[in-house]
């Protein structure tokens, strides 16, 4: 879909704010630079590194473990099946074979040697979350870190612009200034929205996505979208609001979205998806206000040679009835 033909004209609690251009695909976006890695010291300088753990459970530093249980070849924590050549240099096993069964250090044949010392060390070992720095306190096995990484609430967000394949990730405070700040996304305070979007020539439906604002209500962020697509033969238009948090948090709120016209209303309500959740993910599993294209062209009036959609909505809070034990609206 042309942007050039989108117009976007936007009333944020009953503030009216003119778009005449849509928002830009943002050019490529680099990743904060992340604190570059040490390559693991093999062989002898292993045999000195375990030596020096005293007892047989501990919490060492990150630094320590990195240079005992780094893979050289891909940087990446090692886990079982751990390898090593006859002269003990140690990688991973995904790297074995990547390195086509050859020592990247000495370039002797690996064969089918484990390195079953550093298995049993790294069984003793008690590390603390890589997102401790963001706030998590917890200390986990070694083998059940990676785990708990996954899924761990403090790891950073990726960036939800969806015009775009941003590979930004941060904290939300971080996000919210690189959205303002590099995708030039409007930003506006309130919970209640009222947009609408101008299509010169709607009968051309092209994947296109927009994130059109971003709100700030409740001490929290929220994204809409709205976007065009084809849903199997049929080209819709869709709308869906996204929380700037963990999907715990996301479930304390509500939104609800209209679109309408000729006496006539489509209306949606429901609950705003994490941006844990990507964008492609939540509009594939069609969580929000869908609209095929002949009803956009009805609610448009006129020849249906233009579409004219105006969507509104509001956001609010669910609060909890300590008495019902449910939720009730703010």
């Amino acid at each position: 879909m042309d942007f050039d033909n989108i117009e976007c004209v936007s009333t944020v609690d009953e503030a009216e704010i003119h778009h005449h251009n849509p928002h830009p695909r943002h050019p490529n976006q680099q990743s904060p630079s992340a604190k570059p890695h040490t390559a693991a010291k093999n062989g002898a300088d292993n045999a000195n590194n375990i030596s020096s753990i005293g007892s047989p459970t501990a919490i060492v530093p990150a630094s320590s473990v990195n240079e005992l249980l780094e893979c050289p070849v891909c940087t990446n924590s090692m886990y079982p099946p751990i390898h090593q050549c006859p002269n003990g240099h140690t990688l991973c096993s995904t790297c074995k074979v990547r390195v086509h069964n050859r020592c990247p250090t000495c370039r002797h044949e690996l064969g089918d040697i484990r390195c079953l010392a550093l298995e049993k060390i790294a069984e003793s070992l008690e590390l603390p979350c890589k997102y401790y720095k963001l706030g998590c306190p917890e200390i986990f096995p070694y083998y059940n870190k990676l785990k708990h990484e996954g899924i761990c609430n403090y790891r950073p967000y990726n960036c939800p612009y969806a015009g775009s394949e941003c590979s930004v990730v941060g904290d939300i405070p971080f996000l919210v200034s690189h959205l303002r700040d590099d995708h030039k996304v409007d930003m506006h305070t309130g919970s209640t929205f009222n947009h609408r979007y101008v299509k010169s020539n709607p009968r051309e439906v092209e994947n296109a996505t927009w994130m059109l604002t971003v709100f700030n209500c409740y001490g929290q962020y929220f994204c809409l979208h709205f976007e065009a697509f084809q849903l199997g033969m049929a080209p819709v238009y869709m709308a869906f609001l996204r929380f700037m948090g963990d999907e715990t948090e996301a479930r304390n709120y509500s939104y609800s979205l209209e679109v309408g016209g000729n006496g006539r209303k489509l209306t949606w309500e429901g609950t705003p998806r994490s941006i844990r959740d990507s964008h492609r993910k939540v509009r594939d599993s069609h969580d929000g206000l869908i609209i095929q294209r002949n009803m956009a062209l009805f609610f448009s009036g006129g020849d249906r040679k233009e579409l004219k959609l105006r969507v509104t909505g509001r956001i609010w809070k669910e609060e909890q009835n300590p008495d019902a034990g449910m939720c009730i609206p703010n």
